[in-house]
């Protein structure tokens, strides 16, 4: 395993734009589309803060898989396009490590290992239902990303026990 780095880092509050895919784990290959339809509809986010970085959130708020949503950060003046969803990405301090291809299920348990040792534990938000040990994930992938071998930066939202 590659060395683990990671830095803790609070971020702004911003707001995203993209499509949103409701799957189940049986259905994972939807997530490709969905990924791919965020892809191709871009150039509809005139106010895009940076058409180089696609953000990808995770949000396991269902035991048989998760909300997901493929989006790129997007300036107060835009205007919601047709058949896309608004996300608001509160204020958050974060575990932010890069993944740096190979096993991504390597990079996620280092993350894990990293909670347990150390004085953060996993945000979530109250009253809501979450069912897996990293229930928030925010990702950010280059718009060249080789989707074998990805290489792109994690986030966690954390907050100190």
């Amino acid at each position: 395993m590659k060395n683990f780095h990671y830095e803790i880092k609070k971020l702004p509050a911003y707001r995203a734009m993209g499509i949103k895919c409701d799957v189940a784990f049986t259905e994972m290959k939807k997530i490709k589309d969905v990924i791919q339809s965020g892809i191709n509809r871009v150039d509809e986010l005139e106010y895009a803060v940076n058409k180089d970085t696609r953000l990808g959130f995770s949000y396991h708020i269902r035991s048989d898989g998760f909300v997901y949503y493929s989006a790129y950060e997007v300036r107060e003046e835009q205007q919601l396009p047709e058949d896309m969803v608004e996300i608001h990405v509160p204020e958050m301090t974060y575990l932010a490590t890069k993944h740096d291809g190979g096993s991504i299920e390597e990079t996620y348990g280092k993350i894990m290992e990293w909670l347990n040792e150390n004085e953060y534990i996993v945000f979530k938000e109250q009253g809501v239902d979450y069912y897996d040990d990293l229930p928030i994930k925010h990702e950010k992938y280059p718009i060249d990303v080789d989707t074998r071998d990805p290489h792109f930066e994690i986030l966690i939202p954390i907050e100190k026990l």
